[in-house]
């Protein structure tokens, strides 16, 4: 058996999992199990990034302990797993314990391969992003993802982590992994990064200004920076720097894949520093990273101040779990920008859903019912004939294939007209409905991946002929 590794980002834990999110971790479990479908052993990664100041602000706002607050928040992303009907393998945390671990053995790693100095510093930081910023990638003196945002200027002594070292070796990874990061604009511009040289970036924080993190090893002074903690997640999940290294060792050593996602913000965290981390430890790099677009509502980007900001619990109240599934899926090309609106999407839900895929199921289901119909074994879907296209982001195409289908049998159904040959030719009327019957079941098997409740409910009601709605109208 393959083995496969996927995972998502980890958000951090100071808002509702919102569904830019929402959207990711959807396609990375579309992702596991179109690959479990096919033979492959996978192990699903997603969990909450817990440290920083940022969450320290947060707490100290809430007059919460630390813990007390990310202890709340996580909560918060658990529950995805039920409404967003997700089936990943490890929910980690970066403040558990054997985590916490990992980060400091991978700290004295990458410590004793001289890759780790100290100096004292001054730079501009964006609390938002929990990243150092140059002058060039400011606009007007402000950070472009976190405009209402003060910059803090920051001087003090901290540990330094050599990335300038690895401009080289991560230009070879990508020569030699032609798709190592999807879509191939977002390759490139993390290419160009990289060429125009790379600046060595502070890994620690002194803990009397920054108290929240994990402590420096063998520097009770300091805790690690943020990035250099939360990114050794994808490997800690797998028992890396433990007493029991049989998963790493399976799924990421050995695997086939090693695939992460996340959003066009973290492309540089995930393609390029922890990249370079890896290289830095002595450990494989990831196979491929693919990159999301941000999501607006209404040609604006998701802010509370704006009140525009939305929520996957909101989605899932109004258009159910499967519902929520295929709209983030179809909205839009995989790696660009999407705009949704609430009239949009409840325009598509009804058009594709409601009044599309349940309405022709439960006529069907309705009509066939006295007609007699086993499973189809020739109807077998092989969805592997779709692996091209997954492997390129391409959720929405082959979404689009299935609809197409569905499409095509309801301009059968018109043409066919079985209603009246239930009256008028029964042998013609059962021929009809078996084939009908058939291309709901090819529907189903071809929907497991995406819209996981919706393709059992359409197997159970193909086999008991009886259906309740997949989708109701709004």
């Amino acid at each position: 058996m393959k083995n496969i590794y996927i995972t998502t980002t980890l958000p951090y834990v100071n808002a509702k999992p919102h569904i830019g999110f929402a959207r990711e971790i959807i396609q990375a479990d579309v992702l596991a199990r179109f690959y479990r479908s096919i033979g492959y052993e996978v192990f699903f990664n997603t969990g909450t990034d817990e440290h920083g100041q940022k969450i320290l602000q947060k707490a100290q706002e809430q007059e919460l302990a630390p813990q007390q607050y990310v202890d709340q928040w996580a909560e918060e992303f658990r529950k995805t797993k039920k409404f967003l009907s997700l089936d990943y393998t490890r929910f980690i945390r970066t403040t558990d314990t054997d985590h916490i671990k990992a980060a400091q053995k991978f700290w004295q790693i990458c410590d004793q391969n001289g890759l780790i100095y100290k100096k004292e510093y001054q730079t501009k930081y964006c609390v938002g992003c929990e990243l150092e910023k140059t002058d060039s990638e400011l606009i007007n003196g402000k950070c472009p993802d976190h405009p209402n945002q003060e910059l803090e200027l920051r001087e003090e002594e901290n540990y330094f982590f050599k990335f300038s070292q690895f401009q080289k070796q991560l230009l070879e990874l990508y020569a030699n992994n032609s798709e190592f990061v999807v879509p191939v604009k977002r390759f490139n511009e993390i290419k160009k990064f990289v060429e125009n040289g790379l600046e060595d970036f502070s890994i620690s924080r002194l803990k009397e200004k920054m108290s929240w993190g994990v402590e420096v090893p063998n520097d009770s002074s300091q805790v690690m920076y943020v990035w250099f903690d939360a990114l050794v997640n994808y490997i800690s999940t797998l028992g890396w720097g433990s007493d029991d290294e049989d998963n790493f060792e399976k799924f990421w050593e050995n695997s086939d894949k090693r695939i992460q996602f996340c959003g066009k913000d973290n492309l540089r965290q995930q393609s390029a520093m922890w990249q370079a981390m890896l290289l830095a430890a002595g450990i494989k790099n990831s196979s491929k990273v693919f990159v999301n677009g941000f999501v607006t509502v209404d040609g604006q980007k998701m802010s509370k101040s704006l009140g525009n900001v939305i929520s996957s619990d909101e989605m899932v109240a109004r258009y159910g779990t499967d519902g929520t599934r295929y709209l983030l899926l179809t909205a839009g090309s995989f790696g660009e920008d999407t705009d949704i609106t609430w009239e949009r999407m409840d325009e598509k839900y009804n058009a594709d859903l409601a009044n599309g895929l349940g309405n022709l199921v439960s006529r069907l289901i309705k009509l066939g019912s006295e007609v007699e119909y086993k499973k189809d074994e020739t109807v077998g879907v092989d969805i592997s004939l779709w692996e091209n296209k997954i492997s390129q982001g391409g959720f929405d195409e082959i979404l689009k294939e299935i609809w197409g289908k569905i499409k095509g049998m309801d301009k059968l159904m018109e043409e066919k007209k079985p209603w009246e040959l239930k009256k008028s030719n029964q042998d013609e009327f059962e021929k009809v409905m078996k084939e009908m019957l058939a291309g709901i079941e090819w529907i189903g098997q071809s929907l497991m991946p995406f819209l996981p409740e919706a393709a059992k409910k359409i197997a159970k009601a193909i086999k008991e002929r009886k259906t309740e709605p997949l989708f109701f109208r709004l």
